[in-house]
Formats: C-alpha cells, sequence, structure tokens
C-alpha cells in the first residue's frame, strides 16, 4: 500500500509534469506560427510591403505578415548593426546576424515555473506533516505555554489572604512530590480541582503557586485559545495539550477561564452553541476520563461563572475538588495589604490593618490597585512616604470615582446635592443597622455623581437580618426623601439610589423571603437547573398572579422604607439645615464632624418599624 508522503510526491510531480507539458506545447504552437528570416530576407520582405506592422526591440524586429503565407502569420530576424548591413547588402549576398549560445538561461527559465510551484506546495505539505495532530500550518496545535520551576517565580509564601485554599492545593504539591508516599493506603492524585470565586481574587496566582512548589512542569493556557474558524482544531489542541502533559509527566496543566471552553453543551446555533464547541468540550471529557493519575499530571482551571460549565466536566471523576477562593476577610485584607505595601515606602504610623477595615468586600486586585494608587497619590504631593490620607484619598477614588473640579454647580443645584447626601448620612446615623458613615461630599465624582456618602461595614458581614435589610433600604431612599422634606419636591439625582433600592426590595421578596405577603418561598431559580434555551430566552417560571404579588409586595417595601426615612428626616430638619449649611460651606464632611453636627440627632424609638401605610 502507497504510504501518504510517497501519493503525495505523486501528486505533486504530475501537476508539474502537466504544468510544464502546457508551457512547452504554447511554446511549440507560437513557434510554428512565426517564420525566422535571415535579416537580408526580412529587408526585401520590407521593400516589398508584406508586413502590415513591424515590431523593433534592441535586438530582434518583428512583423505581421498583411496576407498569411504558407500558414505562417509573421517572421522575426535578429538586427544585424545599420553600418555592417548597408555594406552587406551593396554586395547581394544572405546574411544574418547570429546570437550567442545562452541554453543555461533558457533552461533555467523553462523550469522556474515549475519549480517555484513544487517548491511552494512541498513547504505548505512539510508544515501540514509536521502538525500531523493539528492539521493545516499547525493551528491543531496547544498554545499552552510551558514554565518550569524557575520561571514560575511564584510560591505559597506570595499569595495571602486564602489560607483555606492553599491548605486544599498543599495536598497535591505532597502528592506530586512523594506519590508512593501518599498512595501507600490506596488513595489516588485528584485528576482535576476547579478554582471557583469571583475576578480578582488570585486563582491564577495560586495555580502558578502550586506549580512553584511542586517543582514540575506548568502548562499556563486559556479557554479561549482552543476555538478559532477552523473546525475540529478545538478538539485537536486539547488532544495536543494532553499529549504533551503526558510527556512531561508529572505536571500541571492549567485552563485559565474555563468557561470559554467548557459551558453547557448542546445549546445549539440560536442560542450561542455550535458543534465545534461541542466537539472540544466532548474531546476534554475524553481526555478527563483517558489519562491515569498516577502518572502525575493534575489539571486544574479557573472562573468565576462556574454555572455556565456543563454538568459533565463537574462530577467525580473529573473535576474531583472545587476549591474556593472568595474574597478575603478583615485578616486576609491585612495580609495581603503587607504583601503589597513592602513595594512602596509608607509613611511612619500607617497601620494596615485600619485600612483593611474600611476595604471590605475588596479583592485581592483591588487591594493591590489601592496601594498603587495611594502610592500615586503620595507622589503627586511630594511626600516622603504613602500616608493614611493618601489611602483614604485612593479608596474614594476607586469607590467613587476621579474628581471633577472642573464641572461646576449652580447654588441651587449644589444646595439639593447638599440635601440629597446629607439625607443619606442623617438615616444611616439614626438607624442602628446601618453601615457607618465616614464622609459626605459635594464635590462630583466620576461621570455622573454629583455628590457621594461614603459609608464602609465597621467588620465583615456574612448574614444580615431582615431589620438590617429595611434599614438599608431606608438609606438607600434618604437623599430622595430629604429632597422632598427639603424642597417639597425630588430631581433626577435620586435614579441609581432607586434602581440599587428596588433590586434589593426584590431580592427580599423572591430569595430571601423577608416579605409577609409572599411568605417564606424562593422564587430565584438556580440557572444550572435550567435548559440552556431557556435560559438564552429569559426563563420565567413564575405565572402573571405571583409576579403580580411579587411587584405588590416590591412597591410596598420600597414606600414602607421611603415613609420611615422621610419620618427621621422630617424629625431632625433643624439638623439637617445646620448640616447642609456647613457642607455648603467646607463641600467635605469627615466622620467627625458629622458626630459633632448630630449630637441632638433624634433617632426612631422602635428599631426596625415601619410606619402603616394609608
Amino acid at each position: 500500500m502507497t504510504s501518504k508522503p510517497t501519493r503525495m510526491w505523486m501528486a505533486l510531480g504530475a501537476i508539474a509534469a502537466v504544468y510544464a507539458l502546457a508551457w512547452v506545447m504554447s511554446a511549440l504552437a507560437q513557434a510554428r506560427a512565426v517564420e525566422e528570416l535571415s535579416y537580408s530576407a526580412f529587408e526585401q520582405a520590407l521593400e516589398a510591403n508584406r508586413f502590415s506592422e513591424v515590431e523593433v526591440s534592441d535586438r530582434m524586429i518583428s512583423g505581421r505578415y498583411t496576407t498569411p503565407r504558407d500558414g505562417r502569420t509573421g517572421a522575426t530576424a535578429q538586427i544585424v548593426q545599420p553600418a555592417i548591413a548597408d555594406r552587406l547588402r551593396q554586395s547581394g549576398v544572405v546574411y544574418r546576424h547570429v546570437a550567442e549560445s545562452h541554453w543555461l538561461a533558457d533552461f533555467a527559465s523553462l523550469l522556474l515555473g515549475p519549480l517555484l510551484f513544487v517548491g511552494l506546495w512541498w513547504v505548505i505539505a512539510r508544515r501540514a506533516g509536521g502538525a500531523a495532530s493539528g492539521g493545516l500550518l499547525g493551528v491543531g496545535r496547544s498554545r499552552a505555554r510551558v514554565y518550569m520551576e524557575a520561571s514560575t517565580g511564584v510560591r505559597f509564601a506570595d499569595v495571602a489572604g486564602v489560607d483555606e485554599a492553599k491548605a486544599e492545593l498543599q495536598e497535591l504539591v505532597d502528592f506530586l512530590k512523594d506519590p508512593k508516599s501518599h498512595g501507600r493506603l490506596g488513595a489516588r492524585l485528584p485528576k482535576g480541582v476547579l478554582l471557583v470565586g469571583p475576578t480578582g481574587t488570585g486563582k491564577t496566582l495560586l495555580a502558578r503557586a502550586l506549580a512553584g512548589e511542586a517543582g514540575v512542569p506548568f502548562f499556563s493556557i486559556s479557554g479561549s485559545e482552543f476555538v478559532e474558524m477552523f473546525v475540529g482544531v478545538g478538539a485537536a489542541r486539547v488532544r495536543d495539550l494532553f499529549d504533551q502533559a503526558r510527556a512531561a509527566a508529572p505536571c500541571i496543566i492549567f485552563i485559565d477561564e474555563i468557561d470559554a471552553l467548557g459551558k453547557v453543551r448542546g445549546a445549539g446555533p440560536m442560542f450561542g452553541g455550535h458543534e465545534e464547541h461541542d466537539q472540544t468540550v466532548n474531546q476534554l471529557l475524553v481526555e478527563l476520563d483517558g489519562f491515569d493519575p498516577r502518572v502525575g499530571v493534575v489539571l486544574l482551571a479557573a472562573t468565576n461563572r462556574p454555572e455556565m460549565l456543563d454538568p459533565a466536566l463537574l462530577r467525580a471523576g473529573r473535576f474531583d475538588r472545587q476549591v474556593l477562593v472568595d474574597t478575603p476577610d478583615r485578616r486576609g485584607r491585612s495580609e495581603i495589604l503587607v504583601v503589597h505595601a513592602a513595594k512602596v515606602v509608607l509613611a511612619p504610623g500607617v497601620d494596615l490593618d485600619q485600612i483593611a477595615a474600611i476595604t471590605v468586600g475588596f479583592s485581592g486586585a483591588d487591594l493591590a490597585n489601592l496601594v498603587n494608587e495611594a502610592a500615586l497619590v503620595a507622589t503627586r504631593r511630594n511626600a516622603e512616604g504613602v500616608a493614611l490620607a493618601d489611602f483614604t484619598a485612593a479608596i474614594e477614588r476607586i469607590v467613587a470615582g476621579l474628581e471633577k473640579k472642573t464641572r461646576v454647580l449652580s447654588a441651587a443645584e449644589k444646595r439639593r446635592v447638599a440635601q440629597h447626601e446629607l439625607g443619606h448620612a442623617l438615616v444611616a446615623l439614626a438607624l442602628p443597622g446601618s453601615d457607618r458613615v465616614h464622609k459626605v461630599s459635594i464635590v462630583p465624582r466620576g461621570m455622573s455623581a454629583l455628590g457621594y456618602t461614603l459609608q464602609r461595614p465597621s467588620d465583615d458581614r456574612h448574614l444580615q437580618t431582615r431589620s438590617e435589610l429595611l434599614d438599608r433600604l431606608a438609606v438607600l431612599l434618604g437623599g430622595r426623601a430629604a429632597e422632598i422634606v427639603a424642597q417639597g419636591e425630588p430631581s433626577t439625582g435620586a435614579a441609581d439610589d432607586l434602581a440599587r433600592a428596588t433590586a434589593l426590595a426584590r431580592d427580599m421578596a423572591t430569595r430571601f423571603g423577608m416579605d409577609d405577603a409572599i411568605g417564606p418561598a424562593s422564587y430565584v431559580e438556580d440557572p444550572r437547573g435550567v435548559p440552556v434555551g431557556e435560559l438564552m430566552l429569559g426563563h420565567r417560571p413564575l405565572g402573571p398572579a405571583t409576579e403580580e404579588r411579587i411587584d405588590t409586595a416590591v412597591v410596598l417595601l420600597l414606600q414602607r422604607a421611603h415613609e420611615r426615612a422621610s419620618s427621621v428626616l422630617a424629625a431632625n430638619q433643624p439638623v439637617l439645615e445646620r448640616c447642609v449649611h456647613e457642607l455648603l460651606e467646607r463641600e467635605v464632611l469627615e466622620e467627625a464632624d458629622l458626630r459633632r453636627l448630630t449630637l441632638d440627632l433624634r433617632r426612631p424609638e422602635a428599631h426596625g418599624a415601619e410606619p402603616a401605610l394609608a
């Protein structure tokens, strides 16, 4: 049976032969149609007016016959120098110009076209053969970047704030370093570990630290790099990646943003899926089932959208372990700040734990950005070190946006903004379940904020009660309520507050079961339990009557919160006016200023009480 390379060369030879034969036949046909004359005969034909047109070049003269002669349409002759031609013409002899032989150049020009054609096909065939598992020009080769132990440059000591996740991954390190000892009781190395968590929490950093600790090759690739325009490329790259990993075992494969590769199959083209994607996911499932964990290949993947992954990927035997990499707590934030603050010059007396206390909800990436922004603020004011005030300014810039000093407000607008922001602040100060108010400002920031009230929780919260959420609703609507109490009507400045309050009220009614009319029921379905087609079209399992009850409950929650905020502000109008006057004078009120100005603030007697609706 003829081998594949032999068949390829036979095909290329046949193509080259056809090309050469066509060229030769064309040259012969052209030669038969043109008569080659001596120069003296050509001059005689020219004197006899046998030519309708003549073309002259440096060495040749060609003419087209007026009437074809013996099937010939024209004649050509080599030009003789004019002086020599005159002397020869007088002698009456036949004379012609004989060109020197350049047969080598003619032969090379004859073969140049076929050789170029064959050479091009040879290069393409060699590229395709080198990518036997990947198709044309190597598009099916895995694009994973390989890092050895020394080149990752990351250890577990460089990763802070995720101690539980590090403890989970430490077991993998021990397995990779000493598989015999850890497998003596029959335990096997987990095939796959899925790192799940919000963006910026350090999932990729953890994966690199794992490879650095284990001292094994580290294959790093993004989920989006598996899919391109060619059909079958994704599956070919998956195969090639696992083949490389088996050859380099023990090693770690890390697929970042695996939701781009392993999302739910079977959606169809109408819902963003197609057969090429399904084929890639199927190949990944086959590879996970096929490799032996005893060879020391660990698949690590990261995603912040686990609900998008195909359920077949998450079953036991594929991704055996899921590790949560969540936003850090106060202790974790403090450790992360210590790591990043070591790269900048801190002013004496800066307490990083105090900064950690007011950065609730910040991820590791947010904290790294905070330290950098604080260093930039200190640099702009020509300081010798980064002070606590620089961190505070950096937090304001991250949370509220950049100051817009060129955005000038009229006196009436400035007063309304001050009333609005102090409405939030006073309601928050009056209700015990609200977060602490750190600052109130009427300096415009960001794209549309004309002022802001900076609230940060005093400690980490993992649960919130119904009373605390009702307080939060009242604070959100406090700005609008203050405008109505002070000026009799609201403005468009409360648009963002209304959107956030409505979302919170809907969550209370549909997710948390905190509305008496709705009852202790959840009307929010887990998207992983909904067919992909219905999810893409907007899955709504609720009937019209239930939707109406939910809408009514949301409106009632918002109305009660608004009336509650209004009653607090109406009872404290003198305090509101005093704070507005001070804020207009200074543009910024710190926490100590608010405490001084609100010593006589009247608070509701019953915590969490809701006024009855008329």
